[in-house]
This record gives C-alpha cells, structure tokens and sequence, in this order.
C-alpha cells in the first residue's frame, strides 16, 4: 500500500508516495536535503530556489560518494570509487578471449 507524505522543503509543500516501510528513510532525506539547502540559503552567496537545489544536489553527491565503505577488503575505497574499479573490472573482462 502506497502512503502520502506532504513534506516541506526550502519552504515550500511537496505530496510524495512512499511505501510505508520507505517513511522514516525518507523523511530522513527529506531533512537531510531541507538543512543543506537551508544552509546554502542562509550563507546568502546562491539565490534562486533552482540554483540552490543545484548547489545541495552536487554537495549531497559529493557526501555521498566520498562515504567510506565499512571495513572488509574495499573498506578503504570510496562509495563513488566502486563504479570506477568495477568499470575496469568489466574493461579487463571485455578483453579475454572467450569470456
């Protein structure tokens, strides 16, 4: 079953459907995106509700793929590391005979 969520983000309304196990992750980021482009409004150098969507979208990307994988043999690497090691994986693999 579908649930309706009315959220508030940069001051204005927005209705979203989620799943009901989806709520409280979603309501998480919610929060999340609503405090960095709060702070970017605040810091008063972007304006314009797009621009600043704009300027939390890259930083929150940024958050993301810097993360740290938690220990285990990539645990050093960084989330947006994964794509790159697996697309040279695949590179390599594209190169055997017969594979």
């Amino acid at each position: 079953m579908i649930e309706r969520l009315d959220i508030t983000v940069l001051d204005r309304e927005y209705s979203l459907a989620c799943a009901p196990e989806q709520k409280d992750s979603l309501l998480a980021a919610v929060r999340h995106v609503d405090q960095r482009m709060q702070s970017i409004k605040a810091a008063g150098k972007v304006t314009g509700n797009e621009r600043i969507a704009v300027m939390a979208s890259i930083q929150i990307a940024v958050e993301l793929l810097s993360t740290r994988a938690p220990g285990g043999v990539l645990g050093d690497a960084a989330l947006g590391e994964f794509k790159t090691r697996i697309d040279a994986i695949n590179q390599l693999l594209d190169t055997v005979p017969g594979a």
